[in-house]
């Protein structure tokens, strides 16, 4: 069984890694479509993102639920119908549940006004990501500025966390048509713990930043009166 289990490990943890390195690379929330859905969808009365700094935290955390709620929804659906084929269909189900996990922490970094057009900014998204996925990052952020080293390191040790983490619920895979249910359940769930825990991430770092911006805008007030 430790056997069993440990194959289990080190095969979740290559799909997930694939999988993440895909969504890298092919994943990414427009930008410009997704202000207008703030806008549109969430009633958001700005024109940017950095106008996301003068709206009431808030209201940017009811959102950010919402974002998160309609992740979930969206990662429990496709957990059930991959889960038909139990463990067969593992590697499909993990590319779509990393697509819409990285959406999702994407989607909060953006609702927080941090954009990701940057080597920097897009370094910066990964910390976010593996804050969510409860990785330690440590000396790895010393290399935080050679984006093409620091990103595959990141990747790597979010496979290694969540594979360690999965590894006894996922057995239940192997199980086809109960698989079904218990895909769905996971996938929720996965994406709601991420979900939170990068909704934290970013809500910290807004108000930090927030914060000074309203720090420096007081003398430039004062020099106007």
């Amino acid at each position: 069984m430790s056997a069993e289990k440990s194959w289990l490990r080190r095969r979740i943890e290559k799909s997930l890694s694939n999988a993440l390195w895909r969504a890298y690379k092919t994943v990414r929330v427009d930008p410009e479509r997704f202000l207008m859905e703030l806008r549109a969808g969430y009633g958001l009365p700005v024109s940017s993102f950095q106008g996301m700094y003068s709206l009431d935290p808030p209201v940017l955390d009811t959102v950010a639920a919402r974002i998160i709620r309609g992740s979930m929804k969206l990662a429990a659906a496709e957990g059930a119908g991959f889960g038909f084929g139990g463990l067969l269909t593992i590697i499909p189900d993990f590319s779509i549940l990393a697509g819409i996990t990285l959406r999702t922490i994407q989607k909060l970094s953006l609702l927080y006004g941090f954009e990701f057009n940057t080597d920097e900014e897009m370094a910066e998204l990964w910390i976010a990501a593996a804050s969510a996925a409860g990785v330690d990052l440590g000396r790895d952020l010393l290399e935080k500025s050679v984006v093409n080293r620091f990103i595959p390191r990141i990747i790597q040790r979010i496979a290694a966390k969540a594979s360690a983490e999965f590894v006894e619920k996922w057995a239940g895979r192997m199980i086809p048509v109960v698989s079904s249910v218990i895909g769905a359940t996971l996938n929720y769930y996965f994406v709601r713990g991420w979900g939170e825990r990068a909704h934290a991430h970013f809500h910290a770092k807004h108000l930090v930043q927030r914060e000074r911006m309203l720090r420096a805008a007081v003398p430039v007030a004062r020099s106007m009166t």
